[in-house]
């Protein structure tokens, strides 16, 4: 109990800034759960729950009397939504691990997303984006736009993470674009440098799915290439 209001309570001062514990603590999380999908391990989900939870109450800095005193309503809204979708990707990766879906025993086999759930996820950014915005500005989120942008694209790549599509690492660099700035603004400096830093390993993130998935495809293709040959022979 001692260590939960040590978390809740406990506050750090740099250069005359008040930041809470919890966000240092939150992103962390945030950050292991980020390393831990580049690797496609299945504790990326529960890791990130964790990190949801406490920057939920960061966000909420009027209700939870932060030093920030703002509310990113849509900032504590995906954190919410995270922590649902983030149990549907937990079922999902654990059930490949358990059918042994990747041959080389990741959680999920990464592939580019079909035109079609491309298009879907273009349709998804615009109408959400849209609907959220009058939605937050209506609550008096701060920064409403921007806001609402983070929040729908957040979910996007949550999804896209869990279903393995490529195309998910190149959604969270367009919401820490958004994000950074909208965060230093709001003084929440911890999360516009994490931020910045998954930015960093979105495109490391990126990179080693892009050749994973390449690699697997090659593999894939071998035995077929060979089965052909076989046959014809």
């Amino acid at each position: 109990m001692g260590f939960l209001h040590w978390l809740l309570d406990a506050e750090l001062h740099v250069g005359g800034s008040t930041v809470l514990w919890r966000e240092i603590v939150g992103n962390a999380f945030g950050l292991a759960s980020v390393l831990l999908g580049l690797r496609r391990a299945v504790w990326t989900w529960p890791v990130g729950m964790v990190g949801n939870v406490l920057l939920f109450t960061v966000f909420l800095g009027g209700a939870f009397t932060t030093p920030q005193a703002v509310d990113l309503y849509g900032q504590a809204g995906r954190q919410v939504f995270f922590f649902s979708v983030s149990v549907y990707g937990w079922w999902r990766w654990s059930r490949n691990r358990r059918v042994g879906q990747s041959p080389d025993h990741g959680a999920v086999v990464p592939r580019w997303a079909s035109w079609r759930e491309r298009l879907w996820l273009l349709l998804a950014a615009a109408v959400g984006t849209a609907l959220a915005y009058p939605l937050l500005a209506a609550l008096g989120s701060w920064g409403p736009l921007p806001d609402a942008w983070i929040l729908v694209g957040s979910l996007l790549a949550t999804y896209g993470m869990a279903r393995g599509w490529v195309e998910f690492w190149l959604i969270w660099i367009a919401v820490d674009a958004v994000g950074v700035p909208l965060l230093l603004d709001g003084g929440f400096y911890p999360s516009a440098s994490m931020y910045a830093l998954y930015g960093l390993f979105c495109v490391w993130g990126f990179v080693s799915w892009l050749r994973t998935s390449r690699t697997l495809r090659r593999a894939a293709r071998g035995p077929l290439v060979a089965g052909y040959a076989e046959a014809v022979a």
